[in-house]
């Protein structure tokens, strides 16, 4: 078993990890996006970016206490950033079925967007990745909220793969209303996220929706 002060140290540098893909994840997500007028593509960096900040908080409580100082002041910090997360993924929600009813009302599709496609594909693969790792990494030094932000990471894969479905759809077949479908499909994801950041905040444990039963190995 690793000592607790490796395990931070392993912990800290997997979510710097997390950190830098959120942010090349997002920049090309969102530019992509409204280049190819795609909903999907945008809430995916949308969605990147308020992991990213969630991601930045988590970082910093364990540099907080990688330096054995207390932690009062992180656990307000976590509650804040949970409300402000929760709030901004259910009005992220909101958005994406606004514009994508839009979006098949007047019969408008998204053009195809290799980069997009190379995106969605690279993040199905690395995800699953970090959330092994922070999912064990949280295990080894007892923090809940690492393990939630492990959770969180296979979500972001599942909305990778409903991206990638909806871009694929659209190049081969033409199907203009894909993109509008899968952004749709991607609510499913970002509102369990939304509710269950709210949750926390609300002094919820354990509450992210990525597994909803934690005995069962999450």
């Amino acid at each position: 078993m690793p000592s607790q002060a490796l395990s931070v140290k392993k912990g800290i540098k997997i979510e710097i990890i997390s950190v830098i893909w959120m942010i090349i994840e997002a920049g090309v997500a969102i530019g992509a996006g409204v280049t190819a007028h795609s909903v999907a593509l945008i809430a995916f960096g949308a969605d990147s970016l308020i992991e990213l900040a969630a991601g930045l908080v988590l970082l910093w409580r364990l540099a907080i206490e990688a330096k054995n100082a207390g932690l009062d002041r992180v656990k307000l910090a976590e509650k804040i950033s949970s409300w402000v997360v929760g709030i901004a993924l259910l009005l992220l929600a909101v958005y994406i079925v606004i514009t994508s009813i839009a979006k098949l009302w007047t019969r408008q599709g998204a053009e195809t967007t290799f980069l997009g496609i190379g995106l969605a594909a690279a993040s199905a693969l690395l995800m699953p990745y970090l959330s092994r790792a922070k999912k064990q990494i949280g295990s080894e030094i007892g923090s809940s909220a690492l393990k939630a932000d492990g959770a969180c990471s296979i979500v972001c894969a599942y909305m990778a793969w409903t991206v990638l479905a909806g871009a694929l759809l659209t190049a081969w077949f033409g199907w203009w209303w894909a993109d509008s479908v899968a952004a749709l499909a991607l609510t499913y994801f970002v509102v369990n996220e939304g509710w269950e950041a709210v949750q926390e905040a609300r002094g919820k444990e354990d509450a992210c929706s990525c597994c909803h039963d934690k005995d069962k190995g999450c």
